[in-house]
């Protein structure tokens, strides 16, 4: 086993015929590795000679192998190879020299286990991230104070684009009822973002999660922000500054419904 074995080929009198086979070490199955394959070629001679080893332990067989000579086929005898391990378990293995005794020091310790202690702190550390984040991070993003601060930023940038100044009353209902649509759901999580405004003001009556204060500025708002929207109501500027501020103040006071809504769960 392991040991290298010789396949000589050889094909006379061509008479300038050509020799077509496999290619270069992919003449043997794949059990044979092939070391070297070299073709030597005269106007009457083809020769090939072909180095190999088998790893296995087994019998193996060289089958037939085609060569194609000015078109007839020729083909080799088969062989049958038995691979023997001659390494047995009972034979001794001697060492060429006596084992020596080393004395480590701690930087020998370090390089030998430093990469098992980095991974080993990595780890704790994900841990920790990871217990900090479920304990403290989703809590921080669900807060309703950033809810509503960032919802005030908005409502900020509504009054900034001075839609109710020039009168157009179409654009500034589609992006005040799109900014409180937005905050509802990650509020009160209630699917206001998907519901038309009939089904959203029956499910807030139904769920009674927000205040009746509150749920009637989203109702009145809504409603009129969808007359608005199909050229059924045209709105004068003192009913858009008074939708804007119901709605800011909505906004300021949902705290206290999420509030009352713990409490009633508590109890």
């Amino acid at each position: 086993m392991g040991e290298m074995n010789h396949l000589i080929i050889r094909i006379d009198h061509l008479d300038r015929r050509q020799v077509t086979a496999a290619p270069k070490n992919e003449l043997l199955p794949f059990h044979f590795e092939e070391v070297k394959d070299s073709i030597g070629e005269s106007m009457s001679m083809y020769e090939r000679k072909i180095e190999f080893s088998v790893y296995d332990e087994g019998k193996f067989t060289i089958p037939e192998l085609e060569f194609n000579v000015g078109g007839k086929v020729l083909k080799t005898i088969p062989y049958e190879i038995e691979v023997i391990n001659t390494a047995q378990k009972a034979d001794q293995i001697n060492d060429i020299m006596n084992n020596k005794q080393v004395q480590l020091e701690a930087k020998d310790y370090w390089e030998l286990y430093k990469w098992y202690v980095l991974a080993a702190l990595a780890l704790i550390a994900l841990i920790i991230a990871i217990i900090m984040f479920i304990k403290w991070g989703r809590k921080s993003k669900s807060d309703p104070v950033i809810a509503t601060n960032q919802t005030l930023k908005e409502l900020d940038s509504l009054k900034k684009k001075k839609y109710i100044e020039g009168g157009d009353y179409r654009s500034f209902y589609v992006e005040l009822i799109d900014i409180s649509r937005k905050f509802i759901s990650k509020q009160y999580q209630l699917p206001a973002d998907v519901l038309l405004t009939d089904d959203l003001i029956q499910l807030m009556k139904k769920n009674n999660t927000i205040s009746q204060e509150n749920e009637k500025i989203v109702e009145d708002v809504f409603l009129r922000g969808d007359l608005v929207k199909f050229a059924k109501s045209f709105p004068d500027q003192s009913a858009m500054e008074k939708d804007f501020t119901d709605i800011r103040e909505f906004v300021k006071r949902s705290s206290k419904d999420l509030e009352f809504e713990n409490l009633r769960k508590d109890v």
